[in-house]
């Protein structure tokens, strides 16, 4: 099948701090998002990359590796992130896509193994997600005081990349009024049913200052450092 992966980055991120947005900042020595497009560079069966951007990130996204040379196709963003992925889409339109991985660019320790254990939940389901279930206790809060607790049986965290079979994802895009947390939302809303998968601790997505020792870190222990 042919697949094609969509790096999300378009954002801001602006609780990361800084002065550039979260995906542009320096880790190990090359900007987040270089991690993040050699993982999927090198995913078995990936056939296209698209990254998508701000406009005003063009000339940096230009300088990635993989874009000069014509590996990773440049799109322009729009308003929320799901304007951003529908834009993507639509650019693959017509070209005998059948699967499509959509991706935070901002999660740049994305293992090899996940990218393929989530198409290959597209042999059963029309799309597929990574989650680790919740582990630690939920409190309910007001006014810096917790005020309950809240059962956390069937409750995990989202991760990407979110795959699904193209043509469905589309049209559930087309379909959406806007303003989805994430893809599994619009596939969801669609009737599209989603399977989870096994996701991964350490493909955290970068949002706070202090994610950035912690991604350093982890990319250290997989070099062998």
């Amino acid at each position: 099948m042919t697949t094609a992966a969509i790096i999300v980055a378009a954002g801001r991120g602006t609780r990361a701090g800084g002065d550039l947005p979260k995906q542009w900042q320096p880790l190990a020595g090359r900007p987040v998002l270089a991690h993040t497009l050699a993982a999927f560079r090198a995913a078995a069966g990936v056939s296209r990359t698209l990254l998508v951007i701000h406009p005003d990130d063009r000339a940096r996204a230009e300088a990635l590796p993989g874009v000069a040379e014509g590996k990773v196709e440049l799109v322009e963003g729009g308003a929320s992130r799901d304007a951003s992925v529908r834009n993507a889409l639509e650019a693959l339109a017509g070209a005998g896509i059948e699967r499509v991985l959509i991706h935070d660019g901002a999660r740049p320790l994305v293992a090899p193994e996940l990218i393929a254990r989530t198409l290959a939940a597209l042999e059963a389901a029309p799309g597929a997600a990574p989650a680790v279930p919740v582990s630690d206790a939920l409190w309910r809060g007001e006014g810096g005081r917790v005020v309950g607790t809240q059962d956390r049986t069937g409750l995990f965290r989202a991760q990407t990349p979110q795959a699904f079979r193209y043509e469905a994802i589309l049209a559930a895009h087309r379909a959406h009024p806007g303003g989805a947390a994430d893809d599994v939302e619009v596939a969801r809303a669609a009737g599209l049913e989603v399977a989870i998968v096994e996701g991964c601790e350490d493909n955290l997505k970068v949002t706070y200052p202090g994610d950035f020792a912690r991604a350093e870190r982890l990319l250290a222990l997989a070099a062998g450092l």
